[in-house]
């Protein structure tokens, strides 16, 4: 795989001021169900890195001693990790959000078939990736039989009040790219799936988002490949806007990776870009009980390089979809 970190490290993309820290993002793990071309952690079936019980043990202390609002889960498929049930429900237990980056296709997976149950028991709010609402789109971005089990697992979502008017229980859809473009505008795209799937499948949900494939691990090494890096990075750039600085997730999220290093965003945990620390420690899970660490994380730069320009292109990209109202200013082909 090409390594994409020395094609971004030289950059002149504007350093964002961090705000209150609301939200701890962890990835409890690279081991994933599928093995799909966009994804910028490179999971798969066969990787076994997953968190170890001392630091699954952290993350509710962490959640008390912060006061962090929201809990977010992701992997690889986050469901995957032996703890994962209880870790929601400690969460849970301290009134604090929990979301669930699911790929619905877990659902149905054997030892899993009653997962959907549980996360409504828990009021979980699923956050489900669903590239297209045409299953050859999906099947081609992620194999085939995938569409399918996706449409599956989001009709028993909804059977269980996920997605339905006044239930409570919030089913967001991520939509990706196929390719290297610019996501549509995400109002329009959300108007058309909630219209797409409902005429042909009776599926509601609450709300798109659209997130722009990052120029990182298998999906930049696919366009190095392909000799359409320096391209895809023009369009970024020629994209960016000021505004969506604003609404950057890094500025009120600390991400955690498998082993409990703490970095700015996922993608940088991805890139192994560690929020700045002490020069002979990396920052950890556990440096976040630490009161004086917690008070100087706004003194903390957050460490930037030329992938930032995928969450500010167009209408901006984010965990929480687009940033801004504005419309990409064009596409690649």
């Amino acid at each position: 795989m090409h390594d994409t970190l020395p094609l971004l490290r030289k950059t002149d993309f504007p350093v964002p001021r961090r705000r209150r820290l609301t939200t701890l993002q962890v990835n409890l793990g690279y081991r994933c169900n599928q093995s799909c071309l966009h994804c910028h952690v490179n999971a798969g079936p066969s990787r076994r890195e997953m968190m170890d019980d001392a630091n699954i043990e952290l993350i509710p202390a962490v959640l008390v001693a912060r006061g962090l609002e929201t809990l977010d889960l992701t992997g690889g498929a986050p469901e995957l990790h032996p703890r994962f049930r209880e870790l929601v429900s400690a969460a849970r237990r301290l009134g604090v959000r929990v979301i669930d980056r699911c790929n619905l296709t877990i659902l149905s997976e054997p030892g899993y078939t009653d997962l959907a149950e549980f996360l409504a028991a828990q009021s979980v709010e699923v956050v489900a990736s669903l590239p297209c609402y045409l299953q050859e789109n999906v099947d081609g971005q992620r194999g085939e039989g995938v569409y399918a089990r996706s449409i599956a697992g989001l009709k028993r979502l909804n059977q269980l009040g996920y997605g339905q008017p006044g239930s409570g229980q919030d089913l967001k859809l991520v939509y990706n790219p196929t390719g290297a473009f610019l996501p549509p505008d995400q109002v329009d795209l959300e108007a058309a799936y909630k219209r797409e799937l409902f005429e042909r499948h009776g599926i509601v949900f609450n709300q798109l988002f659209t997130l722009t494939n990052m120029p990182i691990l298998r999906f930049g090494s696919t366009l190095i490949s392909k000799g359409r890096f320096d391209e895809y990075m023009h369009l970024l750039k020629d994209n960016f806007s000021f505004a969506n600085l604003e609404g950057l997730m890094c500025r009120s999220l600390i991400s955690v990776d498998w082993q409990g290093h703490l970095y700015d965003c996922d993608f940088n945990q991805m890139l192994g870009l560690d929020l700045h620390g002490k020069a002979q420690s990396r920052p950890h899970l556990a440096d976040l009980l630490r009161d004086d660490f917690a008070a100087n994380l706004a003194e903390i730069p957050i460490k930037v390089a030329d992938h930032c320009y995928g969450c500010t292109a167009g209408q901006g990209s984010s965990c929480g979809g687009a940033l801004s109202d504005a419309e990409p200013l064009e596409y690649a082909a």
